[in-house]
């Protein structure tokens, strides 16, 4: 998800989104610690949508 795509996103879709990402991250830890994934920078990746979407939320928050 590109930063624009997740300032495009009102606050109530941004926070569903984010906890489905938190909720991937954690099912793709545990099942590359059972058997190791075909492409673990898939684990990278969603760490690093979850920094943005907690990023702009905080600036939305900071700036209100």
């Amino acid at each position: 998800m590109k930063t624009k795509e997740v300032r495009e996103l009102d606050a109530t879709a941004l926070a569903e989104k984010l906890e489905n990402a938190q909720a991937q991250l954690t099912q793709l830890k545990l099942n590359h610690a059972v058997s190791p994934l075909e492409n673990p920078s898939q684990i990278k990746a969603v760490r690093r949508d979850i920094a943005r979407m907690k990023t702009e939320l905080r600036q939305r928050e900071l700036n209100k």
